[in-house]
């Protein structure tokens, strides 16, 4: 089952925890695959200078049975980008798609966000704006306050270290909760995870049923 991550100049590192939990999810499902994509491939500068290396542009990237779309103050970037935007909908109608933090910007500025529920990073700090006011702010989406939004085709995720918690259920929801329970178990985030779907459950759209949330390893 591959996955790819979709990463652009300006990506926040800790969205990068998407390829850490499906790296440490390969000791548990080794038919896991992981590649990473960008709208070029080879290198690219992430947000304060880290550099990584893209396998794949988009226009020569493998298909993938879901693709992670990660967030960072680059994303305003791509959300101008008319290569970007034709990509997020090609893989909206392909595969099944993902965001997390503000990779959900890119996804809404696609329109593949229209007429349905969808979250993302909440908290700013001053002056920025927050990307979820502004998720409100757009008539044809139902912004809200969650730690992810299933909507079927489309998962949307919170900010910043949720996309642990997003990942872990994109893990469950194509592999199994057992799967994912393990790999929080493994990683040592099986509190925190059991403890944020407390604290700040996910929002289910009409398309889709709530995972089990026996999510404790």
């Amino acid at each position: 089952m591959r996955f790819g991550i979709f990463v652009y100049p300006g990506v926040e590192p800790i969205d990068l925890a998407t390829f850490g939990v499906l790296s440490m999810a390969r000791r548990v499902a080794p038919e896991i695959e992981i590649v990473t994509i960008a709208p070029q491939a080879g290198e690219v500068r992430m947000a304060n200078g880290l550099r990584i290396i893209a396998d794949y542009s988009m226009e020569n990237a493998p298909l993938c049975h879901l693709v992670i779309v990660t967030g960072g103050p680059g994303w305003i970037e791509q959300a101008a980008s008319l290569e970007t935007l034709s990509y997020i909908r090609r893989l909206a109608a392909s595969s099944k798609l993902a965001s997390v933090c503000t990779g959900a910007m890119i996804v809404a500025a696609a329109g593949v966000l229209d007429h349905a529920t969808a979250t993302t990073k909440r908290r700013v700090k001053s002056p920025e704006a927050s990307p979820l006011l502004a998720l409100k702010e757009n008539d044809r989406i139902n912004g809200v306050e969650a730690l992810l939004v299933d909507e079927g085709g489309v998962v949307t995720g919170g900010g910043v270290s949720l996309c642990i918690d997003v990942t872990l259920y994109l893990i469950g929801r194509e592999l199994g909760e057992h799967v994912a329970a393990e790999v929080a178990h493994l990683i040592e985030y099986d509190r925190a995870r059991a403890a944020n779907a407390t604290q700040f459950p996910a929002h289910h759209g009409s398309q889709t049923e709530p995972a089990s949330q026996d999510i404790c390893a």
